[in-house]
């Protein structure tokens, strides 16, 4: 599983966005998986679960959002991407990304895909 920092508090996130008129969600993770981790690939068909959290907005307030997962089949990771300046990447079995991620809902989520598989 691959995890990039956040840009603000450089927490293990997944790469994520807002919702864009015109793209689906799978094309919506597409789109922010090549932006903010540099990856190319193909994307599952459908979403293998979802989870919420907490975001912390520029002017200190906080906004619950919800985050449909997909898998991707990478075919090519980038050395440079549009936010490689603002992020690490890296790569962790199961087990470990959900223990380093910070949101529970999304630790839960990895930890259910480690035992499906």
């Amino acid at each position: 599983m691959l995890l990039i920092t956040s840009r603000r508090t450089h927490r293990w996130v997944l790469p994520k966005g807002w919702a864009e008129d015109g793209l689906t969600g799978r094309e919506l993770a597409a789109k922010e998986a090549f932006e903010e981790a540099g990856l190319i690939g193909r994307m599952s068909a459908s979403a293998i679960g979802s989870y919420g959290y907490q975001k912390m907005l520029a002017d200190g307030r906080q906004r619950r959002c919800n985050v449909t997962v997909f898998r991707m089949t990478v075919e090519r990771e980038l050395p440079h991407w549009p936010e490689h300046m603002q992020r690490q990447r890296q790569w962790f079995r199961l087990p470990a990304a959900a223990s380093l991620v910070d949101e529970p809902d999304l630790a839960a989520l990895l930890r259910l895909t480690v035992a499906a598989s």
